[in-house]
């Protein structure tokens, strides 16, 4: 039976996509994953597929969908096929992220380094206490992404996510690289770019999100 990841967020552009596809790449390399497009009909992660199925039929499944009863129902159809289930979810979709949330082992919420971004993911709060009112072992993280960590305002808004969300974060972030665009755009990971960096990074966040899985089977 799959382990199933969330990625939520409510504000658009935060790199929920990225997330989700570079993720499924990573956990692909070892693993059977489906990758579910929530997002239609914008459809970036699905785009993605799209693109890297046509070079690799068999690296992952796909499945996309456009209400949160079909999604229960394609999370119950290949979670008993698959290692792994993967949703990518719409903003400001609230039943969506909330049957996101009850359905998925872990959900990662990305977060870039910007206060607007902070006050939109605290309206999130309230669906993730509905969901746990349904489940109660719930587990939600932050991730950051396009984070500067040297700078003194990334470091702050840090603190003030900690203590306006209450969310534990990954210790680990993804840094503002342009890799994760023209990677996205080719069907490819960052872990198949010629950017060291960005690829030591994905890995990091891989390694961490993968132990965090671990300690739930």
């Amino acid at each position: 039976m799959a382990q199933t990841i969330g990625i939520i967020q409510i504000k658009g552009g935060a790199g929920r996509s990225t997330l989700a596809t570079n993720l499924s790449a990573l956990l692909a390399e070892r693993n059977t994953v489906a990758l579910i497009d929530a997002d239609m009909p914008q459809g970036t992660s699905a785009a993605w597929a799209s693109i890297r199925l046509a070079d690799k039929p068999h690296s992952l499944t796909l499945a996309t969908t456009t209400t949160y009863q079909d999604l229960v129902e394609q999370v119950s159809r290949l979670a008993p096929h698959h290692d792994y289930v993967i949703i990518d979810t719409p903003p400001r979709g609230a039943e969506m992220t909330r049957a996101a949330l009850i359905l998925s082992d872990l959900c990662l919420v990305p977060l870039t380094a910007s206060a607007a971004e902070i006050w939109a993911t605290s309206d999130l709060l309230a669906t993730i206490h509905e969901a746990r009112e349904v489940r109660s072992d719930v587990d939600v993280r932050l991730i950051w992404t396009r984070f500067r960590g040297n700078t003194r305002s990334a470091q702050e808004l840090s603190a003030v996510a900690q203590q306006d969300l209450g969310l534990k974060e990954l210790k680990n972030k993804l840094g503002y690289r342009v890799a994760f665009s023209e990677a996205l755009a080719r069907g490819l990971s960052v872990l198949e770019w010629p950017d060291r960096t960005a690829r030591v990074e994905f890995q990091a966040v891989g390694k961490e999100i993968k132990k965090i899985l671990e300690g739930k089977r």
